[in-house]
């Protein structure tokens, strides 16, 4: 959106004290382990831009509370899987060959927005080392939540989404919807259905003191059906909906989540990926 957009949207400037207060009023408190996935350009025009939000995200949780964001460097990855977009097959050896290993210093994000890139580089927050899909966190558990990230576990039992789950965290749609709702991949290691299958993936990552392109298996994702799993989670009522800004929310739990999106796949999803 355009910041000409962004000003018509809004009545009046959002501020990084009035969106703490529409946090608040959602249902966002001190203590609470919150996974974020969001727009900028949702909110309207915000005094400071992603900054602001980042600060209030962190002002609404305390630093008694833990906030983690996708941080995902998906082009490290086997540019063979690419789809959006694709590149030549004469290109991906190349792709292979010079990929630069993941620094969860440098690896800077892709696709996951202007908050979640300027959250990544704020101070004492952690990141994982997963090399596509790491996660960053900040507060109590970022420890906790962001170590032993395993290749071959993305978004399963060992990532840092199954740590959110350990905790009772919640997850908060900040103006995106569930197609974006990563959780519901943690739900997909856990559930089963016909056809569900695992992949051969690659990287670009240290082994050492020297990069490696290195090959793992992990589990064909398939979010296809997200929408419709997070559509009807919202009728199960465990959803809380609001504005922040000018920002339609959804704040939800996490285990509860997790497990009615594997019970839903499980009788739902009849075809592989």
């Amino acid at each position: 959106m355009p910041e000409v957009d962004a000003i018509a949207k809004a009545e009046s400037p959002a501020t990084a004290e009035l969106l703490t207060a529409d946090l608040r009023a959602l249902g966002v408190a001190p203590g609470m382990t919150l996974v974020v996935h969001s727009s900028l350009k949702s909110l309207g025009w915000v005094v400071g831009g992603a900054h602001a939000v980042v600060l209030a995200l962190q002002a609404a949780v305390t630093d008694t509370g833990t906030l983690v964001l996708p941080s995902h460097s998906t082009d490290n990855s086997d540019p063979a899987d690419w789809r959006n977009p694709a590149v030549p097959e004469a290109w991906w050896q190349t792709i292979r060959d010079h990929m630069p290993a993941y620094d969860p210093r440098l690896s800077v994000t892709r696709a996951m927005g202007a908050i979640a890139e300027c959250f990544r580089r704020a101070p004492d927050v952690r990141r994982s080392n997963h090399p596509a899909v790491s996660w960053c966190a900040w507060g109590r558990y970022a420890r906790a939540i962001t170590q032993d990230h395993r290749l071959d576990s993305a978004f399963g039992e060992d990532s840092p989404l199954a740590r959110v789950y350990d905790l009772q965290g919640h997850v908060l749609l900040l103006g995106v919807g569930h197609d974006t709702n990563s959780s519901l991949h943690l739900a997909e290691y856990r559930a089963e259905w016909p056809g569900k299958t695992r992949m051969e993936q690659g990287a670009a990552v240290m082994v050492g003191e020297h990069r490696q392109w290195v090959r793992f298996q992990d589990l064909r994702l398939d979010p296809s059906d997200f929408p419709e799993i997070g559509w009807d989670f919202i009728k199960s009522g465990h959803v809380k909906t609001g504005a922040v800004a000018c920002s339609k929310c959804q704040l939800m739990p996490q285990r509860e989540l997790v497990d009615f999106g594997a019970q839903w796949m499980a009788a739902r999803r009849k075809m592989s990926p």
